[in-house]
Order: C-alpha cells, then structure tokens, then sequence
C-alpha cells in the first residue's frame, strides 16, 4: 500500500463512515407489526433511493418505541396508540405527528373454537367467554399497541386475566401468532400481520368488527430542542414522503392473499 492510500484510508477511519461518502441514517423506531406485515420492505427502499438516506428500522412495541424517542435515541417513530402519541407530543418530546394508516384488530383462535366466539362483533363479550372457559390466551404482554388494546378490552370486561390460561409472551405480533399456533390459544392480533401469516399457522379469524378494535398509526419525529443530536431533516422527510401520495399509494397497494393490510389516511387517494 503506498503512502497516500495509507494516509486516506486512516484519515477515514478516524472520520467514520461519512468520509466514504456513506448515506446518512434515519433511525425509526417502530412496531412489530409493520416489520411484520412485511409493508417497510417495500415501502423504505424507495424513499432510500429518492432522498439518499438511509432507514435503520428499530422493530418494537409501540412502548418501547415511544420511550426511545423520549431518550433521544431513535429519530422518528411509526406507532399505534393514539393517547399515548399525543402525549409524547404534548410532553415536548415529539414534533410534526401525522396520520398514516389504519387498519384493525381482530382476535384468532382455533378452528374448534371451544369458547364459542367465533362470528362475535363484541369483542368484549369474546374475551369474556374465553376468561370463563379458561382456554389458552397468549398476550404480546409487551407494552405494544396492540397489548395496550387488549388490555383495555379486558378492563371494560371487568376481568384481570391470570393463571395458567393466560400466557404473556413478551414477544412481536409474529412470534405470538406462531406460539397461539402451536398451543392451540386465542390472542388478539392486528389484521396486517395475521394476513402476513395467515399460512403460518392453524388459526382463524373468530371475533371481529368491533369499532373498539380501530387500528389507527401516526409517525412523529423527535423533538430536536429536546434532543439536538438527532437527525431531524431526515426524519422530516420520512414523514413528508410517508404520507405524501407516493408513500400512501404504496401502503394502499400493498397485498397479501389479495386483501389490503392496510388503509392510508393522510391522502385522500381512491
């Protein structure tokens, strides 16, 4: 190696990336159930290649997506729990929320249904029939949205679910969906992600319809007087581009099993 490649290539390694000319990162947090679903696979790479940034994805529950935009550590989160997004917001640490999508949640279980739900619209009245049979319920038990959502489903019904019937995996939409699978347990799901792995397993859609099950997911970007390290142009631009008619159009277009997973909402595209 002669002297002038030696000399650029330590003065990139004490530059970092960005001396090679490395596209900058967007760090969104966001929920399982979107890297689930398999939507970002489809939805990133063209905002990659139209703005020049990249998009690291942080797939977790919405409680621990919405905890790291409070710390500073991610730059923009795609969530699903409309009280607790605003109070981010209302509580200085995000900025520029905007609604993305929606769809619902749904709760499964097996095609023998011992419970008796299936056809239910109440989704109150479902898992209270489970709760008295005591049949096998897994719960993400992971502060997501959709644990958030169950969890409120059972404290309209009255019931604190517990004992040996009521598992909570602390795990993603998809892993839970596999586990219910295999023990022959209900859980509730988004519709997105049990149309991503529908196949996957033996469960069935039993109890849906219920306007308590509305699914709605906002994306906010951290707030950088809060915290001015984080990359705030670039989450701006995700945000525009996410719900801009491009980005909505892609969440419109986006299958599987010839069903939208989800419904876009910040453009008014047919």
């Amino acid at each position: 190696m002669n002297s002038t490649r030696l000399v650029v290539l330590i003065v990139g390694l004490l530059l970092g990336p960005s001396a090679f000319g490395a596209p900058p990162v967007i760090r969104l947090a966001t929920t399982t159930s979107t890297e689930n679903s398999g939507l970002l696979a489809v939805l990133l790479p063209p905002f990659e290649q139209d703005s020049g940034y990249r998009v690291h994805v942080i797939a977790v529950g919405t409680g621990k997506a919405l905890r790291l935009a409070r710390e500073g550590d991610v730059d923009v989160v795609l969530v699903h729990a409309r009280a607790d997004e605003d109070q981010l917001v209302a509580d200085g640490y995000g900025v520029n929320r905007r609604d993305v999508m929606y769809n619902d949640f749904v709760i499964v279980g097996p095609p023998d249904d011992p419970a008796g739900i299936r056809g239910l619209e109440d989704a109150v009245a479902a898992l209270t029939r489970i709760a008295a049979k005591m049949d096998s319920f897994v719960s993400r038990g992971d502060e997501s949205g959709t644990h958030k959502r169950e969890r409120a489903l059972w404290r309209e019904a009255g019931i604190v679910p517990g004992g040996r019937w009521y598992r909570e995996a602390g795990q993603g939409m998809g892993r839970v969906l596999l586990m219910a699978g295999e023990l022959d347990a209900y859980t509730l799901t988004d519709r997105g992600t049990w149309l991503a792995y529908r196949d996957r397993g033996p469960l069935e859609i039993l109890a849906q319809g219920d306007a308590r099950l509305f699914n709605p997911y906002g994306i906010i970007a951290t707030n950088p007087e809060r915290h001015p390290d984080v990359e705030h142009t670039g989450a701006r631009r995700l945000i525009e581009w996410i719900t801009s008619e491009q980005g909505q159009g892609i969440i419109r277009d986006f299958k599987r099993h010839g069903q939208p997973l989800f419904i876009p909402m910040a453009t008014q595209a047919p």
